[in-house]
């Protein structure tokens, strides 16, 4: 399988305008954001064996970018 990133536009297409707005607008979900887009770049470089480590750590940090987005796509619907 393809490894890839996961940004939140490409994960939400249909909320593009909304996480741009939100993006510049507020802050909490500015840094959720900026968290969330370095856990999947650091994901990314671990699945790609340029940051080899234990599965128990990668598992972790997948919880993590899960957990991140899902506190995120709230954000979204409320807005």
């Amino acid at each position: 399988m393809p490894l890839s990133h996961h940004p939140l536009i490409k994960e939400f297409p249909e909320h593009k305008e909304q996480i741009h707005e939100l993006k510049m607008t507020n802050n909490h979900f500015s840094d959720l954001m900026k968290q969330y887009e370095e856990l999947d770049k650091h994901v990314f470089r671990i699945e790609s064996d340029e940051e080899p480590t234990g599965d128990d750590y990668l598992r972790d940090l997948k919880k993590e970018r899960l957990k991140l987005k899902d506190e995120l796509y709230s954000i979204i619907k409320e807005a």
